[in-house]
């Protein structure tokens, strides 16, 4: 049996070019969008508290929004690349507009909106670093 053809003319294209041709982002933006979610679920207490902790920074004189996620020291990679503090940078990045969403569909839209013109939407060799930016 034969594989039929879904979209023509893309199958000589590089991964880049073929996202770009189809308008869908990289598996890495959708890891962090995602990420980003379940991050906005715990600060809202969504979840239980005994799922993930999430140091909220105490100190009123940060800038940016009221929910800033404080960092912990790490000496070893098992903590430095948990799931805490991976989107610890990212998360404090946010304007208050995104963070102080009503509900988790807002915040989605906002986000999005947000990141609409990135690079990592369709270069998954972008890192996402926080500071309303992308370092490659």
């Amino acid at each position: 049996m034969r594989a039929t053809k879904l979209v023509s003319g893309i199958k000589k294209k590089c991964y880049k070019e073929r996202l770009m041709a189809l308008k869908l982002p990289t598996l890495k933006f959708r890891r962090i969008r995602g990420d980003m979610i379940v991050v906005y679920k715990l600060l809202i207490n969504m979840y239980d508290d005994n799922t993930v902790q999430l140091d909220i920074n105490s100190d009123k004189r940060t800038r940016g929004h009221t929910k800033k996620l404080g960092v912990r020291r790490c000496r070893y990679d098992a903590r430095k690349y948990s799931f805490s503090n991976r989107l610890t940078s990212i998360c404090n990045s946010f304007p208050d507009e995104i963070i102080s969403a009503p509900t988790v569909n807002t915040f989605k839209n906002r986000l999005g909106r947000f990141w609409a013109e990135q690079e990592v939407f369709y270069n998954y060799k972008v890192n996402i670093t926080g500071n309303r930016g992308f370092n490659l």
